[in-house]
């Protein structure tokens, strides 16, 4: 794995650890800023948002820039927001920061996940994302608990200057060992990276994605007070569960990683059936401590086992435009987020109690299972619609086990623009995966994968100009 996809799991940590240290930080923000813990959780929702609209909006804006320099850049200004959320002097400011932050972060992500992606060999996709993702779990096992440990001690504002130093770091790591990606000689095509869009498989993978984020924050974004008021914990049992919930997500990411490249389907559907079992048994058993407890652990567990396979499942299947599907995926995961507290608030504010978020959690999940039943048949009947180049447009079987050395590219035949061709079909052997096609090495991606094979050659020789 190039050293570049390892850095760039770092930098995701201190990205991670602001998006989801508020779940810790919630009761001491709502009397600070004299509002209530459901408006509270909204900064949670604003911080999603931003996500959701920045993704989309900053990958087309950097579309033909060069991807260090963005990655700079946004991390920069990231850092910036955290500073003014830590001196802001009310619940508006702290709002718009978040949203700030979340632009940023939004851009981040999906440059970061296209360079990631473009450096490594297809049938290594998920693990590459697993890096990345295992940055996001270290900032729940480290960040989310510290951030939470902070607010106790030292007020909710220490939280944000810490994860400004972080980003400070992060910034540094970039500058220094982020390799420079030369542009392709092709420029990026706007109008044909908008074509994955035409493609069923890619509106089913945001609706999984959405709803499986969306089921898993609905509860989480309100475990605070779910451990404090209805379990009975004292509150410094907080950051300790928080990072309960950060070693189960690096377990899920470490271990969905492993198998998904092969087992992609297996894994969406054991994962999401999971989290469902686990939302339900933490609404009925929320009251008992030792209950509320290890169902957050195994929830972090099975929340996060699915999101490698979330992650390449896009990419599989919009390969043809890499930075869309990077900030498609980045955006699917934030409506999950903005959705889920959103819902839960509503929940609560419905006097259905803390308890009932957990409910609501588990019903998005059986919608995210029922999409993703529909998207194996759709693919299992060859049933697809998307543009030249695109994985979808020519896809392939993906072998049933790891990676096969000298086969970086699983073949398969080219088919017309806009013709039905399917997005994936089973393999002989009985894998559930999917996998694009040798077509989707894009001039960008090869260009980045060249990259990335220097930067595994040698640890001395990469390019940082």
């Amino acid at each position: 794995m190039p050293l570049a996809v390892y850095i760039l799991g770092l930098s995701v940590f201190a990205l991670g650890t602001s998006e989801f240290m508020l779940s810790g930080l919630l009761p001491p923000i709502a009397e600070d800023m004299n509002v209530s813990i459901p408006r509270a959780g909204l900064l949670i929702s604003a911080f999603a948002i931003g996500m959701v609209i920045g993704a989309p909006l900053l990958a087309v804006a950097t579309l033909r820039l060069p991807r260090r320099t963005t990655l700079i850049s946004l991390i920069s200004v990231f850092g910036i927001g955290q500073v003014v959320g830590a001196l802001a002097p009310t619940y508006e400011v702290l709002f718009a920061s978040r949203v700030v932050s979340a632009f940023a972060c939004a851009g981040f992500w999906a440059v970061g996940a296209a360079v990631a992606i473009a450096m490594v060999p297809v049938n290594a996709r998920a693990r590459a994302m697993a890096v990345m993702l295992g940055g996001l779990s270290i900032a729940n096992v480290l960040g989310v608990p510290l951030g939470a440990l902070l607010g106790e001690n030292l007020g909710w504002r220490s939280a944000f200057w810490a994860v400004g130093a972080a980003s400070a770091v992060a910034l540094v790591g970039v500058t220094t060992l982020i390799p420079r990606i030369p542009l392709p000689e092709r420029k990026p095509q706007l109008k044909q990276e908008m074509g994955i869009y035409r493609d069923r498989q890619v509106w089913l993978s945001i609706v999984v994605t959405a709803l499986g984020a969306g089921g898993v924050f609905c509860a989480f974004s309100y475990l605070a007070p779910l451990l404090t008021d209805v379990a009975g914990l004292d509150s410094g049992w907080v950051p300790t569960v928080l990072a309960l919930f950060g070693i189960g997500a690096l377990v899920g990411t470490t271990i969905g990683g492993r198998i998904a490249d092969a087992h992609l389907f297996g894994v969406l559907m054991s994962g999401i059936a999971a989290s469902t079992v686990f939302l339900v048994a933490l609404a009925l058993l929320s009251s008992y401590q030792v209950a509320a407890v290890a169902l957050s652990f195994l929830l972090g567990v099975s929340a996060f086992y699915t999101a490698p396979a979330l992650n390449a499942r896009m990419f599989n299947v919009a390969g043809a435009a890499p930075t869309l599907a990077g900030a498609t995926t980045t955006a699917a995961f934030n409506l999950g987020n903005t959705g889920g507290p959103w819902l839960g608030g509503a929940v609560i504010d419905a006097h259905f109690g803390y308890a009932a978020t957990a409910w609501a959690g588990a019903a998005m999940m059986v919608l995210a299972l029922v999409a993703v039943v529909c998207s194996l048949r759709l693919q299992s009947r060859g049933v697809s619609r998307g543009v030249t180049g695109s994985p979808t447009a020519a896809a392939s079987p993906e072998p049933s086990a790891g990676p096969t050395p000298g086969a970086e590219h699983p073949s398969g035949p080219d088919s017309p623009s806009g013709s039905d061709s399917p997005s994936g079909s089973d393999s002989p052997s009985g894998s559930d995966s999917d996998s694009p096609a040798g077509s989707d090495r894009t001039p960008e991606t090869e260009t980045c994968a060249a990259a990335g094979t220097a930067a595994t050659k040698t640890d001395t020789g990469i390019s940082t100009a």
